[in-house]
Parts: structure tokens; C-alpha cells; sequence
């Protein structure tokens, strides 16, 4: 196999996938003009580490790649399903149809440019490099990463963390509930998964839900419009190089059934921030303390960029500055886009997100549509 390419992609989730059916359907060809690689061990992105509890009833929604529907790759009576199998099945065979050959176990270590004269990570050069573990030394005129955020949990740092004598884990390490029975919890965050395993685990066991904010529940069923409302938000913040930020602040928080009968029971009475952490649990400003035997924060994730650090794209702002017409490319290196990142951090908008950075990425290096 060739190790120079036109275009590499990082990540074959479902927004390095899209990017990958749009590049063959401007005529590329896999292995020859691009390159996807993937570090996990199978195909499904991320879904492939998500809890067993999380099915296709619980789960927010699951988009249709381009091309191929995620229906017809289910059974009868799948709805239960977990996401953990039924998404991975959904996209090997989306791999398959489309003959995408994606490269794993591919871990991307660093990516640097490279110069006339072989030196790298110094100022602009005709190429980038990417050394990585599984495939060696790659060299590519254009990238685009879709490595998402699974592989960078967020725990803020709180004063007494490392005295807790109880299990601090993170959304990422949640496998069950049942685990946690007769052990008093302390779940922090307010976003969708911190409500799910609120719920889940409310049911077994005593819990104590924490908010940095006061959550916002919204009833009515969630719109189109909505949808493009919070987009536009991480897309404005993106584009004048701030952090995405959080598209929950924006949307609220669903109260769906389950949502209802946990309110019902008083799981979702929550609290504002513990002041700090103490061997048997925690303690609020106002002295208030609260034995628990578990800190599950499902706090977030941030993006997983760490191996594009040497390229030197964060401003001031704290952020990438991002630009192009779905904001995917990086503002001081048009090689560059990010998928997956800010407005493209969504199912959905990852799908968008991998059309318009095949569509641009080509014309910025000159490569003309439908070439075979």
C-alpha cells in the first residue's frame, strides 16, 4: 500500500464515513487517492464502547448515513436492541456497500508538516506527516479528522478528588446500574447521558443529583427549527475561534416518560455544586454533607485533538477559528477540516459535515469532481 495520498481521514465514525462515501463520489479511490484509518478494533465509532443499557429505545436517535438506511439493517422487533451492536452492525455494512476500506487498528500518534527538506513541525510544508501506530509514517496533502470525543473524557478537578475513598468513574466507564446497588450515588452533570443513568440508577439505588446550572426540561417535542437554532449557536461560537460549548444549554433537556416517572419517584431533584470532596463524600458551601460510595461524572467530553497540536491551531480564544460553508475548515490551514467538531458534533450534522469537507478539501487541493 502506497503511504502518500491525496487525502487522509481520521476516524471512521459516522462522520469519518460520510466523508469517505462523499470522496468516492467525487470519483477518489480508497487506498490510491484517500485513506481512512481507524484506531479501534471493529467497525461503529464510539457506539461500539456504549453501555449495554443504552438501546434503541433510550437513545436519542440514530441518523442514516448517506445512501443507506439504518432501518434496513435491522430485524423485526429490534427496538430494544443495544446501540452498542446494532449501530457497529449498521456500519460494517455500510463499509462493505461502499467499499470504504478502512485501515484498523490505526492509532494516529502526532501530524506535522513537512518540508522540502525533510524537516517537520517547523512552518508550513508541501505535506503533512502522520506518524501513527499500526500503519507507520503517512504522508497527505489534505486531512480530514473525524476522531470525535469519546477518547477525551472531561472530570473537572474539585478540591479533596484524590481523597474520595469511594469509585469516581466517568460516563465513558459506565457499564450498570446493578453495580451500584445499595451504594449511594453522586451523579454531576446536566446533559442527556447524566439524566439517562440518573434514571437507570435511581431505580436500584439512592442518588444525589448535582448541576454546575439549573437544568432546563423542555416538554414539547423537539422541532427542525430547534435543531438549527442550537447549531447555529456552536456554529457562531466555532467561527469566531471559542469553544463549541454545549448544545444542551441550548436545546434543554427532553422530559420523556422515563424522564417523568423518575421526577415522579424524586430522582430529579437537584442540587447545586459540591464545595468540595471528602473521603466519605461531599460537602456543600454552606456546610451541608453528603455520604456517598460513588462519583459518577458524566460531565462530558471534549474533542479528541491532541495529535494535531503540533500544527498550532488554537487561538486565544481558546478554540480552533473555523470556517467554509458548515464551518469544518480550519481557519489558518484550509488542509485541514474537523468533523465532528462544534456545529458537526451530532449525528446528523456529522453527515453534513463529511459532504461539505470532501466537497471543499477537494477543490482547495485542485482535485476535480468525478475523476476516475
Amino acid at each position: 500500500m502506497a503511504t502518500d495520498f491525496d487525502i487522509l481521514v481520521i476516524g471512521a465514525g459516522q462522520a469519518g464515513l460520510s466523508a469517505g462515501y462523499h470522496l468516492r463520489r467525487r470519483g477518489l479511490v480508497p487506498e490510491r487517492d484517500f485513506l481512512i484509518v481507524d484506531h479501534a478494533p471493529g467497525p461503529g465509532g464510539a457506539w461500539q464502547f456504549r453501555w449495554p443499557s443504552l438501546t434503541l429505545t433510550t437513545v436519542n436517535r440514530v441518523h442514516d448515513l448517506p445512501g443507506m438506511s439504518f432501518a434496513e439493517t435491522l430485524p423485526p422487533g429490534s427496538e430494544s436492541a443495544p446501540a452498542a451492536t446494532a449501530v457497529p452492525h449498521y456500519y460494517e455494512l455500510y463499509e462493505k456497500r461502499f467499499d470504504l476500506r478502512v485501515h484498523r487498528q490505526v492509532t494516529v500518534r502526532v501530524v506535522c508538516d513537512r518540508t522540502a527538506d525533510g524537516q517537520t513541525c517547523a512552518g508550513r510544508g508541501e505535506v503533512l506527516q502522520v506518524e501513527t501506530e499500526g500503519a507507520g509514517t503517512l504522508r497527505t496533502r489534505g486531512l480530514i479528522n473525524g476522531t470525535g470525543t469519546w477518547e477525551h473524557p472531561f472530570v473537572p478537578r474539585y478540591p479533596g478528588a484524590d481523597t474520595f475513598a469511594g469509585r469516581q468513574l466517568h460516563t465513558r466507564d459506565y457499564r450498570s446500574a446493578a453495580e451500584f446497588a445499595g451504594k449511594h450515588v453522586v451523579i454531576v452533570g446536566g446533559g442527556i447521558s447524566a439524566v439517562q443513568l440518573l434514571d437507570e440508577i435511581s431505580q436500584v439505588t439512592s442518588t444525589t443529583w448535582v448541576t454546575r446550572r439549573e437544568p432546563v426540561f423542555r416538554s414539547e417535542p423537539f422541532r427542525e427549527e430547534d435543531g438549527r437554532a442550537a447549531v447555529a449557536v456552536v456554529e457562531d461560537r466555532v467561527r469566531r475561534g471559542l469553544p463549541p460549548g454545549s448544545v444542551v444549554s441550548v436545546t434543554g433537556l427532553p422530559l420523556d416518560a422515563r424522564l417523568r416517572a423518575a421526577r415522579d419517584r424524586g430522582a430529579l431533584t437537584r442540587h447545586p455544586m459540591f464545595e468540595r470532596i471528602e473521603p466519605t463524600g461531599v460537602r456543600w458551601a454552606d456546610g451541608h454533607f453528603q455520604a456517598a460510595e460513588v462519583i459518577l461524572w458524566a460531565t462530558g467530553f471534549r474533542s479528541s485533538l491532541d495529535h494535531l497540536a503540533p500544527l498550532r491551531l488554537r487561538g486565544q480564544g481558546g478554540g480552533i477559528t473555523m470556517t467554509g460553508r458548515l464551518a469544518t475548515q480550519v481557519a489558518v490551514d484550509p488542509r485541514i477540516h474537523l468533523i465532528g467538531y462544534g456545529p458537526s458534533a451530532s449525528t446528523i450534522g456529522a453527515n453534513r459535515a463529511g459532504r461539505a469537507a470532501a466537497a471543499e478539501l477537494t477543490s482547495y487541493l485542485g482535485i476535480s469532481p468525478d475523476r476516475r
